[in-house]
């Protein structure tokens, strides 16, 4: 079976995936943005199971149960600041990316949802990390089997775009 990406403009604690990837802070224990808004719908058990973790470094992702999210599992994956772009960020992305699709395979969970990592207050810049995931996932997916379906869940209406027009030229549309 091949791989589907897709993208959609929607909030990410509400979709029926086996996994999604929440954009953590180093700590695990909650923040703004998309962090913030898994630690409200998963419940207080997210944050006592971060707090059994003990953190996450940059371009490491750690798993924890969905609580009371309809994904199975929250993977939390720590993307890097931007600082211009010659500190590495671009690979650290990547990584995160990556680390995030090997722990959902190693827990059975077919489908995945990505935010757009770090492109938040950590000042990446979206038409630089959108290509750098879509990329990564499908280098990665060329390598295993598990994961089958990853979606690419935008805030905005511009990252829904970006994600649209960069996944129709992979398509060759």
């Amino acid at each position: 079976m091949a791989l589907v990406l897709r993208a959609l403009h929607a909030d990410i604690t509400t979709l029926e995936v086996r996994a999604i990837v929440n954009a953590a802070n180093s700590s695990l224990l909650g923040g703004g943005g998309v962090d913030g808004a898994i630690h409200r719908a998963a419940g207080p058990q997210l944050l006592e199971a971060c707090r059994q973790i003990g953190g996450c470094p940059t371009g490491e992702a750690r798993i924890t149960a969905g609580f009371r999210l309809p994904a199975d599992y929250v993977i939390h994956t720590v993307g890097p600041v931007w600082r211009g772009g010659r500190s590495g960020e671009a690979a650290l992305l990547a990584a995160c990316y990556r680390n995030a699709l090997e722990l959902a395979a190693a827990h059975g969970a077919e489908s995945i949802a990505f935010p757009s990592i770090s492109t938040g207050v950590y000042g990446y810049p979206p038409e630089l990390a959108a290509p750098l995931a879509i990329a990564t996932v499908r280098e990665h997916a060329a390598r295993q089997q598990q994961v089958r379906e990853v979606w690419f869940c935008c805030f905005s209406a511009a990252d829904h775009q970006r994600y649209l027009a960069l996944l129709d030229a992979a398509d060759g549309g």
